[in-house]
């Protein structure tokens, strides 16, 4: 017995070394990864979310850095304050701009930063809760999910909220482990600011309630331990919501107070119908997660071993579902299912050591891995190359001949599709068209209610109007706008890609 535990000590220990050399290689890839295009101007498939970002960001830059109010461009000539989540990262882009100005890559890089921490805390997570080959597997998964990559480097706060949720969760696995308070509080800290840069990261307290109420009945009813596990809790569900609480009110505050009264992801919470949620069920499986993920993730489900905390990710998995189905409408955004990647990786995971353990060659199972390992990262690399393509260049193009065209205070009509590009670009404010209360109303139903928002817009100051090429065809269209336009208004610059007027005081 004592000759065969000595064989065993060196495999093991060389299996240990192995996972780190492949651990530290994804780590290595996955970053270089997120760094390429990293200074992409914001013109991709996300940019009208990251031109909002990035606007906070410049505002804190140059009207001074006033942290509780963020401020956004498309609300005319009004200051913009609006409520968004916890604006700790355009703040600190903004304080990067003064030491190496405004660049695109600060605030996409920040992303990639904290993608880098969290990875290595992942593989932890999920060795902890299954074995060392399901985390090394669940690893490459979340290191290379599609979804993941892009989001892992645009300029938005959920990679980061979602990896300071992952680095709770192992934290506070650690700290159920053995009462130390050094893990209780990086666990508190970690998932406060989750909550705080992100709110609908608040699904995390599934598995957190999960991993609690199972540690508590390992606990004989008389032990010592469970005074000060109370405590702890108490003092944990303290640090985490707390300051959530009080920032959420805040913003909302500032939302009910100034125009144009925008709490961002307000509106979310709306149930959608049966195809609705098959078409967000058929992208995750397809473009977000790939299909070898989602169907080694599915095998996973059904296969993992169940031990200790063993079902920490089905919890998790249950409270994302139920977010899903709750925020119907806002899950019409991809990055709203960014929390389905460390799920289904696990579980994928999970997966491919189920099959692993079933195959005695050696040789058969490298063979299998490479093979597994390389259609994973093309269908990967095909998912995810059409979101880098521009969707918004001449949204861009638009706005940098406006900041050349006009002056500083002047403020631009834009008929834009809601999308605040040629607002960053421009660095100028002004207005959606169509407008409801300073957000964008969708297309005019005649030209009668065109020409009305045009002039009530004029009266509060508007100067510039402004046309970009997806919406050309509203010239044809409503034609009465198109003669308005030319009684009242000057063209100024006419490409392929956008039309820029001055509006003048009344007609010709």
């Amino acid at each position: 017995m004592r000759s065969r535990s000595l064989h065993r000590a060196p495999q093991t220990s060389e299996a240990a070394r192995c996972r780190a050399k492949l651990l530290v290689a994804i780590w290595t890839f996955a970053v270089v990864v997120r760094l390429i295009l990293i200074d992409q101007p914001y013109v991709d498939h996300w940019s009208w979310r990251q031109s909002d970002v990035a606007a906070i960001a410049r505002n804190f830059f140059e009207y001074g850095f006033r942290f509780g109010y963020p401020q956004i461009d498309w609300a005319g000539g009004s200051a913009g304050y609006v409520g968004t989540e916890f604006p700790i990262l355009p703040f600190l882009a903004a304080i990067c701009y003064k030491f190496a100005g405004i660049h695109e890559w600060i605030g996409r890089s920040q992303s990639v930063i904290f993608f880098a921490i969290s990875l290595p805390f992942f593989f932890l997570l999920v060795r902890e809760i299954f074995d060392g080959t399901t985390a090394i597997w669940a690893t490459f998964f979340y290191a290379f999910a599609p979804l993941n990559i892009f989001a892992g480097r645009s300029f938005m706060p959920d990679v980061p909220s979602l990896s300071l949720g992952i680095i709770g969760l192992y934290f506070f696995l650690r700290w159920l482990r053995d009462l130390k308070m050094t893990p209780f509080y990086l666990a508190a800290i970690a998932i406060s600011l989750s909550i705080l840069i992100k709110v609908t990261s608040i699904v995390i307290a599934a598995p957190i309630l999960y991993i609690l109420v199972e540690r508590l009945c390992q606990m004989p009813g008389v032990s010592q331990k469970r005074p000060t596990m109370y405590r702890g809790i108490a003092l944990f569900a303290a640090i985490t919501l707390l300051p959530a609480a009080v920032w959420y009110w805040h913003a909302h505050q500032i939302a009910e107070r100034f125009y144009p009264h925008h709490f961002f992801g307000a509106g979310g919470v709306r149930l959608e119908s049966f195809s609705w949620y098959w078409d967000i069920a058929q992208q995750t499986a397809t473009s977000s997660l790939t299909p070898i993920l989602a169907i080694l993730a599915l095998i996973g489900l059904f296969v993992a071993p169940r031990g200790k905390f063993g079902c920490l990710f089905d919890w998790w998995l249950a409270a994302m579902v139920l977010f899903v189905l709750a925020v119907g409408y806002g899950n019409r955004h991809p990055w709203y299912q960014l929390p389905l990647v460390p799920i289904t990786a696990a579980f994928g995971g999970a997966g491919c050591a189920f099959f692993e353990s079933k195959i005695s060659s050696r040789v058969a199972v490298v063979a299998l891995s490479i093979l597994l390992a390389g259609s994973f990262a093309i269908l990967a690399f095909l998912y995810v190359r059409p979101l880098y393509e521009s969707s918004a260049a001449q949204l861009r193009d638009a706005g940098l001949k406006l900041n050349k065209l006009t002056a500083s205070d002047a403020l631009i009509v834009a008929v834009d599709g809601g999308n605040p590009t040629i607002f960053y670009y421009a660095k100028r404010k002004g207005w959606h068209f169509l407008e409801q209360r300073g957000i964008y109303d969708g297309n005019p139903k005649n030209s009668q209610q065109a020409i009305a928002d045009l002039e009530r817009l004029r009266r509060q100051g508007a100067t510039h109007f402004v046309f970009t090429t997806p919406r050309f065809w509203w010239l044809e269209s409503y034609p009465e706008l198109t003669q308005h336009l030319n009684e009242t208004a000057t063209p100024l610059e006419t490409t392929p890609e956008f039309k820029i007027y001055k509006l003048t005081s009344g007609p010709k």
